[in-house]
C-alpha cells in the first residue's frame, strides 16, 4: 500500500512540474485563463463530489473568469 502512495505522489509531482513548465512563455492573459480553469475544475470537483460534469463546468467558468480578469 505504501508503494502505491509513493508512486502516486511521484507521478503527481512530475505532472505538476511538466504542467508548470508549459506555462513559461504564455501571455499574462493566457496564464490567467489557465489558472482560472484549473482552479475552477478543482472547485467544481469538490462541490459536486467528483462529478465529471461539475469538474468540466467549473473549468469552463473558471477559464472565462480568469480570461476576463486579465483584461
Amino acid at each position: 500500500m505504501k508503494s502505491i502512495r509513493k508512486l502516486t505522489a511521484a507521478s503527481l509531482t512530475v505532472c505538476m512540474l511538466i504542467g508548470l513548465s508549459a506555462c513559461g512563455d504564455m501571455t499574462p492573459r493566457g496564464r490567467d485563463t489557465a489558472i482560472g480553469a484549473g482552479a475552477g475544475a478543482l472547485g467544481g470537483a469538490i462541490l459536486t463530489n467528483g462529478s465529471g460534469l461539475g469538474t468540466v463546468g467549473g473549468a469552463a467558468v473558471g477559464g472565462v473568469i480568469g480570461n476576463q480578469v486579465g483584461k
